[in-house]
């Protein structure tokens, strides 16, 4: 089995759903134990960014485990967004362990008459 750990910068990652309602975008991500203010949203060329951290909250160095697949520490997710959004309409919440990014589309006119002067 290969491993694909960075040992020198271990990040982890945030597995996420992203789908399209009539007028949003909307990313969830099971996010349990993290606070708002260890979480950092942006967006940088139509890319969603989530960074944050998972703080340990029983961490005791002398424990001998058996099985440890809980992943303490820095994680990030980049998204591409499939549609274009209005940055200023961003709505992003967590509610019992679950973070919720709402974002409204930007619809275009597809067909326009044009009259003539």
């Amino acid at each position: 089995m290969e491993n694909t750990k960075n040992w020198d910068n271990p990040k982890g990652q945030l597995v996420v759903d992203v789908y399209e309602t009539d007028t949003e975008i909307v990313v969830q991500s099971a996010i349990a134990g993290v606070k708002n203010n260890d979480i950092d949203i942006s967006i940088e060329n139509d890319i969603l960014i989530i960074k944050g951290e998972r703080q340990n909250p029983t961490k005791d160095d002398n424990r001998k485990y058996f099985l440890e697949e809980c992943y303490w520490g820095p994680f990030s997710k980049e998204i591409i967004l499939p549609k274009e959004i209005d940055t200023s309409r961003i709505d992003a919440k967590i509610k019992e362990g679950i973070l919720t990014i709402r974002m409204q589309k930007i619809e275009r006119a597809k067909n326009k008459k044009i009259s003539i002067n």
